[in-house]
Formats: C-alpha cells, structure tokens, sequence
C-alpha cells in the first residue's frame, strides 16, 4: 500500500513518516522543498514534487496512492496565510484525493474545534472535517490539542537558558500527547476496519496547566523560573496591530489561539473508545513526566559532560602557564 503524507516535514508529519516506514508501508511525501525533505529520502521515503496552493501538481503525487494522511498547516512565518494551506489547500487536496480513487484519508484536526469559532485555525479545521465527511472518501478524523514536543522550546529551554517563560493570565490545562503516539495511532487506524468514517481523540492520559508544567521543569533542572504572565486583553491588542501588517497575518491568527488556552477550561478527553478500537495499550504511551524526566536527563548530564570538558581544559592551561607559581 503506498501512502501520501502531506506536512511531512512538520512535527508531526515527521512522526507519520518514520512509523508508517517502520511498518512496512510505501511512503510518498509531498514535498515543496526537497532540500528541507532529504531527511525523509534518507529514510526511505519517495520524494515528490508538490504543493497544496498549487492544485495542478496534486494530480501526479497522487497516481497509485491508497491513502492520504494530512499533517499539514501554515507556519507562522509562512509567507501563504492559514486560509491559503488550511483552507483552500486542503479542499484542493481533498478533492484530488476522490478524483484519483484514493482508499482513505487521515486528517489531523484539534480536539474541540466546533467550540471556538473566533479562532481562525479552529473554525477552519471545523469546516474541513466538515468538507472531508461530506466529500464521499472514506475518512478518519484525528483530534489532537497539544504536543510534548512543543514543550521544550515553550518552557524547558527558556527556564534552562534563564530566560522568562511567558504564560497567560490565565492557563486551560492541555493533556498533550507525544507526537510518536499519535503517530502510532495514525498509522494502526489504517488496519482498523472499524475507524472508517469516524473521528477519535488523541490526547494525552491528564491534562496540565503551564504552573504544573513549570513546577516540572524546575524539580528536573534545579533551576528557577522566570515568569511572565500577560493578560489576554494585551495579546487581543498586539493581534489586531499585527492584523493590518500582509507579513504577520499568520502570526496574529495564531495568537487568536491564546484565548483557547486563557479560558481556564480543560482540553481534555476520554480514550477510552480510541484504545478499544486500535486495540493499543494506554501503558504504552508517553506521559509528560516520563518525557520530560528523559529529556532533562540528557541535558543534564551533557552539560555536566561540558562543564567537565570545561574545568579539564582549565587545568590544562594553567600547567602550561610560564606564569604560574
């Protein structure tokens, strides 16, 4: 069975690819840049040529495809807008998808998106689920709301750096989820009959505020936080000065999503059915605490490898100093 990945350069697309490789699938990604896709060939992956915003090239990367799985979004400082790839990219693909026979398609959506219609990505994903189910392909729906991943860059570094982690007012606690994990689900939904033509959760065993989060980080680093909380009413004026910019478009919808987090509810949800059907095994998924235990762990003992390697050459120039007494 050959499979398309869209995104797969991302986070999470990344994850896909590597699981689906690992499994014995043949995997094609759709790639606009083959530089920033090498890695993906040197797994094994086909490389094709490819871009949602151009609907012409959807047509050749799909020849011979099973299945679709759709990893894809804009990145902030993507010069094409949310509406650009999220939206009109995805129908384009969706569409493609049906008219080349494709099997199934896999879209990655967000836990909850119905819930938040003044958030520009939200309301697309909705819109998308929406477009998916009524386009005749045999579909699932994964609904994730965070990743571990993003932790690092979000808390871990900051507070190892000494720089202040920044938070909002108010934090909604998140049950983020490994990106492996949700690539395990993913790719396990492929040989599931039973999750054709539905949606499931994919979340994490318990949901955390960003105060648990850096409590966390500080008992694993030994260091202290430095933290600054702003008000939402702040990041609502930022947002709509960067809204009359064309280069930051992408980046004031995206902090549209801190009112999602600075609703003090909980994004959160039951597994239980997305277990039973994948026949997977909650035990055997990431927790947050066991990721960053790991993480913490080799940077701790790399800096100490340093800091080590640092003193030795110390010593070193000293004995050779002509200065010394």
């Amino acid at each position: 069975m050959t499979l398309l990945i869209v995104g797969a350069t991302g986070t999470l697309g990344r994850q896909v690819a590597r699981r689906a490789l690992d499994e014995g699938y043949q995997v094609r990604c759709l790639a606009r840049s083959y530089r920033k896709a090498a890695f993906l060939k040197e797994w094994g992956a086909e490389l094709v040529p490819g871009d949602l915003c151009e609907p012409e090239t959807l047509k050749p990367a799909l020849e011979g495809v099973k299945v679709v799985i759709d990893a894809a979004t804009a990145r902030p400082t993507d010069s094409l807008s949310i509406t650009d790839v999220d939206w009109n990219g995805k129908v384009s693909l969706i569409q493609a998808a049906k008219a080349a026979g494709v099997e199934r398609f896999i879209f990655f959506s967000f836990l909850d998106a119905e819930k938040y219609p003044q958030v520009p990505l939200l309301e697309i994903k909705r819109c998308t689920e929406k477009f998916l189910a009524e386009s005749g392909l045999n579909y699932t729906i994964l609904r994730p709301c965070g990743f571990l991943q993003g932790l690092i860059g979000q808390f871990a570094i900051p507070i190892l750096d000494g720089q202040s982690v920044w938070v909002p007012g108010v934090s909604s606690p998140i049950a983020y989820m490994d990106t492996q994990d949700i690539a395990k689900i993913a790719v396990r939904t492929l040989s599931v009959p039973e999750t054709e033509n539905k949606s499931f959760p994919v979340v994490g065993s318990r949901a955390w505020t960003a105060d648990e989060i850096i409590r966390q980080c500080e008992r694993l680093s030994g260091k202290q936080a430095r933290i600054t909380r702003t008000p939402t009413s702040i990041v609502r004026v930022t947002r709509k000065i960067l809204r009359f910019f064309q280069w930051s478009l992408n980046i004031s919808d995206r902090l549209a999503f801190v009112e999602v987090l600075a609703t003090g509810q909980p994004l959160k949800a039951s597994m239980d059915e997305t277990y039973g059907v994948l026949g997977i095994d909650p035990e055997d998924t990431t927790t947050l605490e066991s990721y960053l235990q790991e993480y913490f762990g080799r940077i701790m003992k790399k800096l100490k490898e340093l800091e080590y390697e640092r003193e030795k050459q110390k010593q070193r120039q000293k004995k050779r100093s002509p200065f010394k007494s």
